[in-house]
This record gives structure tokens, C-alpha cells and sequence, in this order.
């Protein structure tokens, strides 16, 4: 599995939980997030690495950001993704990310990776802490933050809560698991390789 860095913890979670030994992880960078578009070509680059040393790869990636340009990558590779449009849609369950954006589109969304790294991937990221000035700029049409909880983690949870806050945004926990992610790899595990 070639997989994003921002879930490697989940899919390193489902391979130990259902021993699936015959499974190698390979990540890329988290931070790729930052400039999706540079996605599809780091995505293409190791799976051209990995050509003929795996029967199978399976990348865990939704289309995250990168305006379908990931697909046609795929395509070429004869490798299928996650998915949805991105890790929110495919943790909470696609249908249901759906359902909470018609409810309330202007919502900022954690998963328990962001809310583990909010201070470096969003405050000092977006520099912040040393111009708190942009906070109403880039946040102001925000109404909620609503933190997808992968896990039942108390620190995280407190994490989540202080992101709220300094953001002045209402706050919603809900927990989601590993939503389509178990389908997906759970399929890409068991499903025999291809003669």
C-alpha cells in the first residue's frame, strides 16, 4: 500500500489489527497536502519506483484536493485509490461528510492527524502565531470546527477543542472511526493477486 502520510497510523492500525503480514506500507509526505497539486507527479514517481517489486499496490490517497488529476496517474499504473474526494469523505463516510457539509458547509474540519499537528500544520503553517491579524482573514467564514475522531483519545480530543477555540469557531466531536477506509483495504488485502 503506498499511502498518504496524514493516515499512516490508521493503516499501520487495520495491517496489525487484522495481521495482514503479506502487506508492506510505503508513505508519502503529509505535507503534500499544502500543494496538492504536487501530488499525482510524488504519487506517479513511487509507483514507478515500486514497478515489478510488488504483484499488487493499492494507493491510500482519496483524490485529496488535486482536481482529479491523481486518477489519470492511477489509470496509467493500473492502481485504484480510496474513495472520494478527500480523507474527510472516506473517515466519516462519504455519504455522511455529505450529509454534514449540506448541513453546514462553512465548517473546518479535523481528523485525528490535524488535530495532532494543528499547531505546525495550521497556525505556524499559516504563520498565525506571528500574524494573528490573518486569523479573520483566512477563518472569518468559518462557523464550526468539527473534529472527526479516528480514535477515543482524550488528548486529542483537548487538542480539537483548543483548535476551536483559537479559531473562535463552535465545536463538534464526532467519532467516526476508520469509515470507508476498513472496506476499502480490507477488500485490497484479501482479494487474491492477479495472474
Amino acid at each position: 500500500m503506498l499511502a498518504c502520510g496524514a493516515i499512516a497510523r490508521e493503516v499501520l492500525a487495520l495491517i496489525e489489527l487484522n495481521d495482514w503480514t503479506h502487506v508492506d506500507l510505503r508513505c508519502l509526505p503529509a505535507q503534500l497536502h499544502s500543494r496538492p497539486e504536487r501530488i499525482p507527479a510524488a504519487v506517479d514517481a513511487k509507483l514507478t519506483e515500486l514497478a515489478g517489486r510488488y504483484e499488487r499496490v493499492f494507493v491510500a490517497y482519496a483524490d485529496c484536493g488535486t482536481g482529479g488529476a491523481l486518477d489519470p496517474v492511477l489509470e496509467r499504473h493500473g492502481v485504484e485509490r480510496l474513495p472520494g474526494a478527500h480523507c474527510y469523505g472516506f473517515l466519516a463516510g462519504n455519504d455522511a461528510w455529505d450529509a454534514m457539509q449540506d448541513e453546514e458547509p462553512a465548517t473546518f474540519y479535523l481528523t485525528d492527524f490535524l488535530a495532532r499537528h494543528f499547531d505546525a500544520l495550521v497556525v505556524r503553517a499559516l504563520k498565525l502565531d506571528t500574524h494573528p491579524e490573518l486569523l479573520s482573514l483566512m477563518f472569518g467564514n468559518y462557523r464550526r470546527l468539527v473534529y472527526l475522531a479516528q480514535t477515543d483519545d482524550p488528548e486529542l480530543d483537548r487538542r480539537a477543542e483548543e483548535a476551536a477555540e483559537f479559531l473562535g469557531l463552535d465545536y463538534e466531536r464526532v467519532r467516526t472511526g476508520y469509515g470507508e477506509l476498513v472496506p476499502s483495504l480490507t477488500r485490497f488485502a484479501r482479494e487474491p493477486a492477479r495472474a
